[in-house]
């Protein structure tokens, strides 16, 4: 079991808001958001807890493992199509409830679903995408919690090539709140890294509207 400590993330109990001037975006990263403490017993409880699997996508006809492992949670049992997979949805259990209940006293909406990704390693990642698709991007609202270790989060505009990219640190006990139109004018991606770091549970919380 990983235990992160103050030391190592330089950490304080402090919330700390920061909203980044995007256009075409609503961004807003809380630093800080569960106090050190939470954020170490929901990581070694969701680690030991969740029932990760390890998805495949076709690419040019071969099977490909995903480059993470994944874990879908909501409000009622089901089957989710993901991309070019399929995922069993598991019914929300206490830690992600207190998760979700936390968040939702800082947004106005009430989450439908989690994805979950365990990112074991730094060649673990995630490549550049928008979340959803058509109509779906235009009104999102979505909820990234990260427990671990450090990883940037990348975002760069969908079409502007004269806009800089950004990379947010996302660091233990963070949330970053992606909302109105940002999926449908931003990519993100949480890119590789060589440099020998920890494991990281990050959970998206989504909700879209009816």
């Amino acid at each position: 079991m990983n235990v992160f400590s103050q030391t190592d993330l330089f950490f304080t109990n402090e919330v700390r808001k920061i909203e980044f001037d995007l256009p075409g975006a609503d961004v807003t990263l809380f630093e800080n958001f569960f106090s050190l403490e939470e954020s170490n017993k929901l990581y070694a409880s969701l680690l030991q807890n969740t029932p990760w699997q390890q998805e495949q996508i076709t690419i040019h006809g071969k099977e490909v493992d995903y480059p993470r492992l994944t874990a879908w949670f909501g409000d009622v049992t089901k089957e989710v199509k993901y991309t070019n997979t399929k995922s069993k949805m598991h019914l929300w259990n206490a830690d992600l409830l207190f998760i979700k209940e936390r968040i939702e006293q800082e947004v106005d909406v009430k989450f439908t679903r989690c994805l979950l990704n365990y990112y074991r390693d730094g060649k673990d990642s995630v490549d550049w995408h928008q979340d959803y698709k058509g109509e779906q991007r235009k009104n999102t609202v979505i909820a990234s919690v990260t427990l671990g270790a450090t990883r940037p989060f990348q975002l760069k505009h969908a079409t502007r090539k004269d806009l800089k990219r950004l990379a947010i640190p996302l660091t233990h006990g963070s949330l970053l709140l992606m909302q109105g139109a940002t999926q449908e004018n931003w990519k993100h991606k949480v890119p590789k890294t060589t440099k020998k770091i920890e494991p990281r549970i990050n959970l998206t919380f989504r909700w879209l509207p009816e």
